[in-house]
């Protein structure tokens, strides 16, 4: 088997060296690829690990947040990018997103849907596919926890209710948020969306549980039904 001659920090120019670069001038200095550039160490046998970050944001348009949408099969399709590698950019991805939601968490209640989409918005907002997640609160608005429902092509009877209120009843939850993302951009409900929030609006009325809103995501922006005054059992 032919192997590849990997450029590693070591073989670098002085000018190339992110860490030393880092620890001299501090992270604000650093551009995205560098600090990529420092996850993965070394790049392939033709590129250094800057210049395979610098190849890898370009086929992502620049955007963090479709490179932090990439799963680890799409990641290993770049060459020069192994398990470990792609491993590490998706561990540091998910620590970025649990701060995020931690900062939003620190707050004493989700008062609105703007701190309802702060929270949600680094877990599915800029994802190729849809899904559907409940979040779980109680009587005063403070987090409890969140659920993944359903995944990739859902619809209205793919929506189990039962894991939604099961979980209600096992977190001991008074009022619930409904989230899903719509990967097309088009932020307006569908008949699907209007279906499947009318399905759980009666079955949290029976529980006395209180379905506070249900948001539509997409990138940094988001639709709630309650805001448009939908949210309703007759939709």
């Amino acid at each position: 088997m032919k192997s590849e001659n990997y450029l590693t920090i070591a073989n670098w120019d002085q000018s190339d060296k992110p860490r030393e670069k880092l620890m001299e001038k501090g992270v604000e200095a650093l551009s995205n690829a560098e600090l990529i550039a420092i996850l993965i160490r070394s790049g392939s046998s033709k590129l250094s690990a800057v210049d395979l970050s610098k190849y890898i944001l370009a086929n992502c348009h620049q955007n963090l947040n479709v490179l932090a949408g990439l799963e680890l099969p799409e990641l290993l399709k770049f060459k020069g990018i192994g398990e470990a590698k792609a491993l590490a950019i998706i561990a540091a991805f998910e620590l970025g997103k649990r701060k995020r939601e931690s900062e939003v968490l620190q707050k004493k209640s989700i008062n609105g849907s703007h701190d309802a989409f702060e929270l949600m918005q680094t877990t599915i907002a800029h994802l190729p596919h849809e899904e559907f997640w409940v979040v779980f609160f109680n009587q005063t608005m403070q987090f409890i926890g969140k659920a993944l429902i359903a995944r990739g092509g859902w619809s209205s009877t793919s929506i189990d209710a039962r894991l939604v209120f099961n979980k209600a009843l096992e977190l001991k939850a008074a009022q619930i948020i409904l989230f899903h993302n719509h990967p097309s951009g088009s932020l307006f409900p569908s008949r699907q969306d209007f279906t499947v929030t009318e399905k759980l609006c009666q079955g949290a009325a029976l529980l006395s549980l209180k379905i506070v809103d249900h948001l539509i995501l997409y990138q940094e922006k988001f639709y709630s039904f309650a805001d448009n005054g939908l949210l309703k059992t007759d939709l």
